[in-house]
């Protein structure tokens, strides 16, 4: 299909919007702004790649994270010049850290307006530093220059992907007229068949498996971002147990030890069950004990495929790309014992919570035990994440995400809602009151956007509960500095967008829902705090009487 254009802006944008969508591009997040005017007409007018508009540039970005995140394919961002693009940060920062493929698409002034005084105009060039995988600056457009602008947007999309996939920032310059001037129209056609103008193509890696030491005090732990290789069958080879992160999508099946975050809190259980061999894949980082449990090994393997490796220990002695087992002997005595203590730990959790009507383990773990199949659960990532990985049973059917590169709390309604409109299945979000009052933005949207079907489950425990369970607490100056108290209702922050909302005491009480609405489940700090404290003492007391350690 030919382009059309009468100008060098609309020139230069519509040849970006039309290589894109030969790369594969197939969504798009739009901020409204002058100076993105020709970017925006250009991806509205193009019928292969899905519009969505945000009106705040920081929750445009994290709902393009949460779609690119979902669907493993990249988004693309287009705002106007000046701090609307310095509002991308955060989410630029996750994508760096949780290798999500993102394209951001700047625009700014002509090199004659910089530096001048000129209105809304800042230093955009390299604007993200070191988080983007690649930058370019394109300039403003010029006659003859459409060959340089379609082979630079195959090495944006390329860079997005290979080697390690993340954020690419292109900048452009556009001069006015910002709209179709009129003017005799110029041909600025692509390769034949739709094809991109330049396909790059990467190198193969290397994937022959490193045969693993023999090792009978084998560990598998697995966290965000795990390498999607058959642990499982690692695991019945080896005898080896498997501790799985809830996001790292390998908390199902036999191997899986669920309760191992309260079994490596009990320093003696630790101490005694220290591994000779611990095989570790993905971000490792939601529990401390965990990473101590991962410093005490022997030795330490980690499977990566990615150009960056995880490695927050120090300790890995191999970096491979997959693995098998050595020589074999399948389940042995340690085999048994772990899961003989992940028996006892269970039923000890499972006890405990059955008790308490209200708590936020609680409404973790039943969550995600009544989730349907194909459900997705966009998770926290202070709080809830954590009781989920504390409190949640094995089960297949259900794929758990969080924003795990960067941990922040920033933008979670509106990659939460990214991610829903990316999944074919039913969508839900637990997240605390925090992450929903520091992303409210994120639930507003005009009557044309897509709409999700999406639950959000907000935890409120009126502040930061979180620091509750750190070195802060108990201090004179902690409910002021750390606790946070607000007093907002989630029911303030769905009536200012519009959105429906229940309050509610459990999981049971929920109603099936199609759309976007909001749940409300409303606790106390100190209160929650008590009851993980009461899960660890239980577990501990369990493993001391049952002759583990």
């Amino acid at each position: 299909m030919a382009l059309l254009s009468g100008n060098g802006s609309t020139a230069l944008a519509g040849v970006v919007v039309d290589e894109l969508a030969r790369c594969g591009l197939a969504e798009v997040v739009v901020s409204p702004g002058s100076r993105s005017t020709a970017l925006a007409l250009a991806f509205h007018n193009n019928d292969d790649v899905r519009l969505h508009v945000r009106v705040d540039e920081r929750s445009a970005a994290f709902l393009a994270l949460g779609l690119a995140r979902r669907s493993g394919r990249p988004v693309a961002l287009v705002c106007t010049s000046g701090t609307a693009a310095a509002n991308y940060l955060p989410a630029v920062v996750e994508a760096a850290e949780s290798g999500v493929p993102l394209l951001l698409l700047t625009a700014d002034r002509p090199p004659e307006l910089r530096a001048t005084g000129a209105n809304q105009t800042i230093d955009q060039i390299k604007l993200y530093g070191g988080h983007v995988r690649w930058f370019c600056e394109m300039g403003a457009a010029e006659p003859g220059q459409m060959p340089y602008w379609r082979t630079t947007v195959d090495r944006a999309w390329s860079a997005m992907l290979h080697p390690d996939p993340g954020p690419v920032h292109v900048n452009l310059a556009f001069r006015d007229p910002l709209i179709p001037s009129g003017d005799a129209d110029k041909l600025l056609e692509g390769r034949a068949d739709r094809r991109p103008w330049t396909v790059m193509t990467p190198p193969a890696p290397a994937l022959d498996p490193v045969e693993l030491p023999a090792e009978e005090r084998g560990v598998i732990v697995l966290g965000d971002g795990a390498e999607d290789d058959d642990w499982e069958g690692l695991a019945e080879a080896t005898g080896w147990p498997i501790l799985a992160e809830p996001t790292s999508g390998h908390r199902s099946g036999p191997a899986a030890i669920s309760t191992y975050r309260s079994l490596l809190g009990d320093p003696a259980f630790a101490r005694v069950f220290r591994p000779g061999l611990v095989v570790t894949s993905g971000r490792v980082g939601l529990s401390r004990a965990a990473l101590a449990y991962i410093r005490s090994a022997e030795r330490h393997v980690v499977v990566s495929r990615a150009a960056r490796h995880p490695d927050p220990t120090r300790t890995a002695m191999a970096v491979v790309p997959s693995v098998r087992p050595g020589e074999t002997t399948g389940p042995t005595d340690w085999t048994a014992t772990w899961h003989e203590a992940e028996k006892r730990a269970r039923d000890a959790i499972d006890l405990l919570l059955d008790a308490t009507p209200v708590s936020e383990p609680r409404l973790a773990r039943d969550l995600v035990a009544a989730l349907p199949s194909n459900a997705l659960l966009f998770a926290g990532s202070s709080m809830p994440i954590r009781d989920l990985d504390l409190a949640m049973r094995p089960r297949d059917g259900v794929r758990i995400l969080a924003n795990r590169g960067a941990s922040g709390i920033d933008g979670l309604v509106s990659s939460a809602i990214g991610a829903a409109l990316a999944h074919d299945g039913p969508s839900y979000a637990l997240i605390g009151d925090l992450s929903l009052i520091h992303d409210q933005n994120g639930l507003v949207m005009g009557p044309m956007e897509p709409r999700p079907d999406l639950t959000i489950v907000v935890v409120n425990n009126d502040g930061g509960g979180i620091f509750s369970t750190l070195e802060p607490a108990g201090r004179p100056e902690f409910e002021r500095l750390f606790g946070t108290p607000h007093g907002v209702s989630a029911r303030d922050v769905a009536a200012m967008a519009q959105i429906p909302y229940a309050r509610v005491n459990g999981v049971n009480e929920m109603q099936p829902s199609t759309g976007l609405w909001v749940v409300e489940v409303v606790t106390e700090r100190d209160e929650q705090a008590a009851v993980r404290r009461r899960i660890q003492e239980a577990v501990s007391q369990t493993l001391a009487t049952g002759r583990l350690l």
